[in-house]
């Protein structure tokens, strides 16, 4: 993908919105969300977005680095101010992912690729096939006992990847599923998916803060009914709650809920 970001054609898709202004784009930065974080402690507003070609630290859930060729990826980071208790804020990774999920799915069908299932994985990635097609990271800024702001950065895959041989049966593009997509839209559509998404949030308490959004969260969860382990338990998806927790029975038939962790399939 060689087009630049145009900022200019973004900002006229996205009047309507109230999220994606200000808008702040760059060629290159160390990391979108170290940008926003930056912003946030500055006072920048809720939706104010950070948009990049490339960047040198960009960084994954974990610690893990983020791998995206300049321009082959669409990387932006948000600024959030939701009014939602503190320990609610890491939801917001899966609420995200059903907005990212919504928005691909519609673009590969305007593509006319069928047959490939967009799927959320909890806690933050977007599936195709188990391959990871999309990253999600929330970092938090705290002020007492209160949340100041939330930053929700995300990297999606969109054109060609070259990637090292070890990474070929674990990530894939929108390019690579068939799908022509140009960012700018894109980028519209997945805040689009995503404001309605925080409406709903809103008015949920902070005890349920899915609750409203639990049905679509179980109907793309790429880990219900899979064989996994996360943290030591063994066992088989059962869906996401209303909180966000992951739900697994063991091989006992004992129910578990999993607030956060790194799921390993089979």
């Amino acid at each position: 993908m060689s087009v630049a970001f145009d900022a200019a054609r973004f900002l006229d898709l996205a009047a309507p919105l109230t999220l994606g202004r200000p808008l702040v784009t760059t060629r290159e930065t160390g990391s979108t969300n170290d940008d926003a974080l930056a912003a946030a402690r500055s006072g920048a507003p809720h939706g104010a977005l950070f948009v990049t070609e490339a960047q040198r630290a960009g960084r994954g859930r974990r610690g893990n680095t983020w791998l995206s060729a300049p321009g082959g990826g669409l990387l932006f980071s948000l600024v959030l101010r939701p009014d939602i208790a503190l320990e609610r804020a890491p939801a917001l990774a899966l609420l995200t992912g059903l907005a990212v999920r919504a928005a691909v799915a519609e673009h590969l069908r305007a593509s006319g690729v069928v047959g490939e299932r967009v799927l959320v994985k909890w806690p933050n990635d977007v599936v195709v096939g188990d391959k990871k097609l999309a990253g999600i990271l929330v970092e938090s800024q705290v002020r007492g006992t209160e949340l100041g702001a939330v930053v929700v950065g995300v990297g999606l895959n969109v054109g060609r990847m070259e990637l090292p041989s070890e990474l070929e049966n674990v990530a894939t593009s929108l390019a690579a599923l068939g799908a022509s997509a140009a960012r700018e839209p894109l980028l519209a559509d997945i805040l689009r998916a995503l404001a309605s998404r925080l409406s709903a949030l809103a008015t949920e308490t902070p005890e349920m803060p899915l609750k409203s959004l639990v049905e679509e969260l179980n109907q793309y969860d790429a880990l219900k009914g899979r064989n996994l382990s996360v943290g030591g338990l063994v066992g088989t998806g059962a869906g996401i709650d209303a909180v966000g927790n992951l739900k697994v029975v063991d091989g006992a038939g004992v129910a578990h809920r999993v607030g956060s962790g790194h799921v390993i399939l089979g």
